[in-house]
């Protein structure tokens, strides 16, 4: 890079991919209880969508490991390619939305999915191919509640 501080960019990134998974979690409950009542099955969708993606983002949060931006980017992209499945040809027991482009959710969904794709295809572009898969270490700190620095700071040997 030309002189830029490649962890701060990092950082930056992660935090940014971090927010936008969230919001796509966030946005899919906000319609959930919808879809539980009209169609079970998409709700059964969103449920994992959401636990995927909130998994991807403490996965940023906690480490510098490739695999959130791997299954986040993947979460997102294939929710794009179903919700235009559901306004062009509609899902199996779920036509009412084709042609419903305007419904504000799905396109506030749209950006930050997109926002997401983008993100995580810039990451791995960036910083390489090769999976790093969270430290049970750093798991554990996001369940117990422990500031990151204090995960990833190592005792000093005098």
């Amino acid at each position: 890079m030309d002189g830029h501080d490649q962890s701060f960019d990092d950082t930056v990134l992660r935090a940014t991919g971090a927010l936008c998974l969230f919001g796509v979690a966030l946005i899919h409950f906000l319609d959930f209880f919808s879809k539980l009542a009209e169609t079970p099955y998409l709700a059964g969708l969103y449920a994992v969508l959401m636990a995927v993606t909130v998994a991807a983002g403490l996965a940023l949060v906690v480490s510098r490991a490739r695999l959130g931006w791997y299954v986040g980017g993947a979460a997102a992209g294939l929710t794009i390619v179903a919700y235009v499945l559901s306004r062009t040809t509609g899902l199996p027991d779920a036509t009412g939305d084709i042609g419903n482009w305007h419904e504000p959710l799905g396109q506030a969904a749209l950006f930050v999915e997109g926002a997401v794709v983008v993100l995580s295809t810039t990451a791995i572009a960036h910083f390489g191919h090769g999976l790093r898969i969270p430290s049970r270490r750093a798991w554990r700190a996001v369940v117990d509640g422990v500031p990151r620095d204090v995960v990833s700071s190592r005792p000093r040997v005098h």
